[in-house]
């Protein structure tokens, strides 16, 4: 095996391992609370090691991370895939439709998870301040997709890429917030993130519809 081979083998084991440690995280957090869980609690649940572990976060909270990055980075595929001359609106709110349903996040379970997760996190500010930062992530790197597109100059890539990301945050929060499914619509984020793209559009020129994906104004 080529050295180039053997570290994309040991790059996908370890991400393979943080994504199994943030599950387990996840459940736990979402079942009992972070308080109550522990980085040995946690370690357990995975199969892993505490020292791996370790190995990997500094803190429990840290742990969640890479779950919430993998949904960005859902969404962000699915964006990347969108046809040239789509309407920048169209293909956020195509990319939220796809990304938040059962599927794609991981069925019933992985949607339990994710809303204990989020309702944990307006509890404790450390897994507050993990989900935060995912949400800068995936701010700046969709402010540096728009501007590769040419659709829009820096501040209008900027307010572009803030709508449409904080958008998703306050559908997903409101989500999680929701004590009973809305009669008649699946109990999953992407109703409410479709909505909260097209409020959001509505005076900033980069969700106008006039920019498009791999165009210019």
């Amino acid at each position: 095996m080529t050295a180039s081979r053997a570290d994309s083998l040991t790059a996908r084991r370890k991400a393979a391992t943080e994504l199994d440690i943030a599950r387990a995280a996840a459940g736990l957090f979402a079942r009992q609370g972070v308080e109550a869980t522990t980085a040995e609690q946690i370690a357990a649940e995975a199969g892993v090691a505490v020292r791996t572990f370790y190995r990997y976060f500094r803190a429990k909270q840290d742990a969640v991370r890479p779950l919430l990055a993998s949904g960005a980075a859902g969404w962000s595929a699915l964006l990347d895939a969108t046809a040239p001359g789509t309407p920048l609106p169209d293909a956020f709110a195509d990319a939220a439709r796809a990304a938040l349903v059962g599927e794609r996040l991981g069925g019933p379970e992985a949607l339990a998870h994710l809303r204990g997760l989020l309702r944990a996190a307006r509890e404790d500010s450390t897994l507050r301040a993990v989900w935060y930062q995912v949400i800068h992530e995936s701010e700046d790197r969709l402010r540096d997709r728009i501007l590769a597109w040419g659709a829009a100059d820096d501040l209008e890539a900027r307010l572009t890429a803030a709508a449409a990301i904080h958008a998703l945050r306050i559908a997903v929060e409101a989500w999680a917030d929701r004590e009973e499914p809305v009669p008649g619509e699946p109990d999953v984020p992407a109703d409410l993130a479709v909505r909260c793209l097209a409020e959001f559009a509505d005076g900033i020129r980069g969700l106008d519809g006039t920019a498009v994906v791999g165009g210019t104004l």
